[in-house]
């Protein structure tokens, strides 16, 4: 299997009539970038940020060096080949990247390292370690409610299309909608940036006083991420439903968390990756999440906070 996608159990609904299958999933896994100054000095957490990794060793070794040189390079830390000394990747731990800057090199200010934290194009971004991720909600969902009719659900994007007035002029936004347990329109916040969509919803929720939001549906108009599967679990939302595909982190922090997960809704079709037991298509729930077989699932990654040295990346030559 490749190490770029995910094989997962799936049940798929086209109108009335629902199959179980295997669908492939996009792997997202976390990518720590460490700093350093001078071949002596401690590597220093900068940022976390998420990407598929590569087939094969090299090619990662490759595209990590390349993400965390591009990472530093757009944030005006680094701004020529020189004052780069070295990249490496700690031993036994593929999702770590150390680089290594020439002494006098700047690194970021409070101010700076502050901005890191949230960019248009990543949720995650600057956080500098794993545990920064794993925020736990203020309560548990409720299992098997909201009970949501699959009929209901295909409705819902043309729902968001029709209240999405700056998307139908320009085409370049992306769209968070929250509905309520009848289905309906409870608010709906747009941007360039996926993940400050569904901030700008969280917060009007917040300023209403309505969180947590037991009972309410979440329909994002673009993939399911895990950053953004994480802001609806942190605001207690039981039904995530995407337009495109959910990642693997975002799959397995839906389940954890015993969230409805829903992606691929076009027209009367759609993909159930967990929590089926929230749907129904008449009296009772349509499945139950017990029908189905997650034996091909892979641990989450996992990165040490202080990693220990290993092998160095070949691009860029040590000095």
């Amino acid at each position: 299997m490749s190490r770029r996608v995910q094989r997962v159990p799936v049940f798929h609904l086209d109108g009335n009539r629902v199959s179980q299958r295997v669908e492939q999933v996009c792997v997202e896994s976390p990518l720590q970038i460490l700093v350093r100054l001078g071949q002596g000095g401690s590597a220093q957490p900068l940022t976390i940020t998420m990407r598929t990794p590569a087939e094969t060793r090299t090619e990662r070794d490759e595209e990590d060096a390349d993400l965390a040189l591009g990472f530093l390079v757009g944030e005006g830390l680094v701004r020529s080949p020189s004052e780069v000394l070295a990249v490496d990747t700690p031993i036994g731990d593929d999702n770590s990247v150390v680089v290594t800057l020439r002494e006098g090199v700047e690194l970021p200010t409070a101010r700076l390292a502050r901005s890191f934290f949230s960019t248009s194009a990543c949720g995650v971004c600057g956080k500098s370690t794993l545990d920064g991720l794993a925020a736990i909600p203020s309560e548990t969902l409720r299992p098997g409610w909201p009970q949501v009719r699959i009929q209901d659900l295909t409705r819902l994007p043309i729902v968001l299309r029709q209240a999405q007035a700056t998307f139908e002029r320009t085409g370049g936004l992306h769209a968070a909608a929250l509905f309520d347990t009848e289905l309906r329109l409870v608010a709906l916040r747009e941007d360039v940036g996926r993940h400050n969509a569904v901030d700008k919803l969280m917060g009007s929720q917040l300023r209403a006083g309505t969180l947590p939001l037991h009972g309410h549906i979440l329909l994002v108009s673009g993939r399911a991420s895990f950053e953004l599967v994480q802001k609806a679990r942190m605001a207690c939302l039981p039904v995530f439903v995407a337009i495109g595909a959910p990642s693997s982190l975002a799959l397995e922090v839906a389940r954890s968390a015993g969230m409805t997960l829903v992606g691929f809704l076009r027209d009367q079709q759609m993909n159930v990756y967990c929590g089926v037991e929230r749907l129904r298509s008449g009296p009772g729930p349509l499945l139950r999440d017990e029908d189905v077989d997650d034996s091909e699932d892979v641990p989450a990654c996992q990165m040490p906070h202080n990693p220990a040295a290993g092998r160095r990346l070949p691009m860029i030559p040590a000095k």
